[in-house]
């Protein structure tokens, strides 16, 4: 009996101490102390972006400026870096769409906004088509989600009629930001499946007030993300003249002047910025644009956005409404070729000049000129 007690004792000791112990722990969380730092989990590891598939809009025209639908895939040739690529996806207008409409609803362009808001029937009919989806953004001094991905065309145009007037700035970059993260999750082209063209139509002034993004860092990631961005540019001067008396309030620039600088030697006016659009070739600035993502760009971000990923801007001043804009990028978009291809053979740091031709003399091809991609980190 006393070797059984011995054995027993210090097993009931155990017990006791740990009871104590349990007893005095506290329930839930323990509290950090005054003065000591809490300890945070370790970073995640940094992971290199690569693009595994690069697509291209490629827009083919006669010699009389008509659009090219008859080519196959065995008349395009395509290069990175000169390297030639391996086409594995080829369509012409047939892969279903998934449209961000940007629509600037700042007071500065409060006029047009009555013309804006019998676009929207246009913009399904002639943009979205039968099987797409489209979203849209509205900005001024704010980012608004307006209606999110959908694919009734009813929504959209409901969408469009209830656009309202907002404040005086124009955060265009970072609507530009939300657009393309909204596209990046949409399905894009592969070998084996169609998937979705990731288009941006933007109906805006060329000008941002207030955005926190810079031009050249969304510009970059359009690219990456494949996303191909067309625009409407609004005339302010426009706006001014077909808005009724009204007092003075406060505008981002004096009255009869522009957001960005003229042309040197000449006098700008309206006129002069509208041969302005379109003009010249815009590579060397979208090179510059995306390598020096955190310098401001004083050129037309329009026009930088839609020539450096393959659509088109077009300003409505003189004749061309903003109908007539919206009308010509949706025949486009539907007699457009698309082609992917997945970057083989080419150097990965560095911008990648795309290149695309075809076999066939006297026609002009217009396609992204390339994308950019940054070092990996050390």
């Amino acid at each position: 009996m006393n070797r059984l007690a011995l054995r027993i004792l210090p097993l009931v000791a155990c017990w006791a101490a740990m009871w104590s112990l349990a007893a005095q722990s506290p329930s839930g969380p323990i509290a950090p102390q005054p003065g000591i730092a809490v300890q945070q989990p370790p970073p995640l590891p940094k992971i290199g972006v690569r693009v595994t598939l690069v697509t291209t809009p490629v827009t083919v025209r006669d010699s009389k400026g008509r659009m090219v639908d008859t080519l196959d895939v065995k008349d395009f040739r395509v290069t990175d870096n000169g390297v030639e690529q391996k086409i594995t996806h080829f369509d012409m207008g047939g892969d279903p769409l998934s449209l961000v409409i940007l629509v600037e609803t700042s007071s500065r362009v409060a006029p047009l906004l009555s013309q804006m808001r019998k676009t929207g029937i246009l913009l399904t009919q002639t943009v979205m088509g039968s099987s797409g989806e489209a979203a849209v953004l509205g900005f001024n001094d704010s980012v608004d989600k307006l209606q999110d991905f959908t694919a009734s065309q009813d929504r959209i145009e409901s969408t469009f009629t209830r656009l309202q007037t907002g404040t005086s700035g124009s955060k265009l970059y970072d609507a530009m930001a939300v657009g393309v993260e909204m596209l990046s999750g949409q399905p894009q082209p592969a070998a084996d499946k169609p998937g979705r063209r990731r288009v941006m139509l933007i109906l805006s002034e060329a000008i941002d007030v207030g955005s926190d993004t810079q031009f050249g860092a969304v510009l970059r990631q359009a690219q990456l993300s494949n996303v191909t961005i067309y625009s409407v540019g609004l005339s302010t001067t426009r706006a001014e003249l077909q808005a009724a008396p009204r007092d003075t309030t406060p505008h981002p620039t004096p009255p009869g002047t522009f957001g960005r600088p003229p042309q040197p030697g000449t006098v700008q006016t309206p006129t002069t910025e509208d041969a302005r659009y379109g003009s010249g070739d815009l590579t060397q600035a979208i090179i510059w644009a995306v390598q020096h993502v955190k310098d401001k760009m004083t050129a037309n971000p329009l026009e930088l956005a839609t020539a450096g990923t393959g659509g088109v801007h077009l300003a409505t001043f003189k004749n061309r409404s903003i109908e007539n804009a919206i009308d010509e990028i949706g025949g486009e978009l539907h007699s457009q070729y698309s082609v992917t291809y997945a970057p083989t053979g080419t150097n990965e740091a560095g911008y990648h000049e795309i290149k695309v031709t075809v076999v066939k003399n006297n026609l002009k091809v217009r396609a992204r000129p390339g994308y950019y991609l940054a070092p990996p980190e050390s």
